[in-house]
């Protein structure tokens, strides 16, 4: 079994910065990827980031530069740092890792909310 927990989430005024974590424990093999997405009420759950074990990143269009993801390897931990934050950016936020080799095994944590504020 595999854990992810994250944490960072809250409420910030429009303009402020939040900083994600996300924690994976247990039966950790094989990390191809790690990433955020986030869903906001009423709409489909979309990727924010992700960033591969050899460090290569992607952001969805909206985020970029504003949000910066990175990793801890030796931790298992990624990280989201999201700055000049927009009400738009109100969602959900979850941490997904993608495991294995000839096999993929696809996790996710709980979530956490970040509401921005205008």
């Amino acid at each position: 079994q595999v854990q992810l927990v994250e944490s960072g989430g809250g409420l910030v005024q429009a303009g402020g910065s939040l900083r994600l974590s996300c924690v994976a424990s247990g039966s950790i093999f094989s990390i191809n990827t790690m990433a955020w997405y986030r869903q906001a009420p009423g709409k489909q759950r979309e990727l924010v980031a992700s960033i591969t074990r050899g460090g290569s990143t992607n952001y969805a269009d909206s985020v970029k530069g504003r949000f910066t993801i990175s990793e801890d390897n030796a931790k298992n931990t990624v990280y989201l740092q999201m700055n000049s934050l927009k009400p738009e950016d109100t969602a959900v936020y979850y941490c997904n890792v993608l495991m294995g080799v000839a096999i993929h095994y696809n996790y996710w944590g709980q979530g956490t909310q970040v509401t921005v504020s205008s």
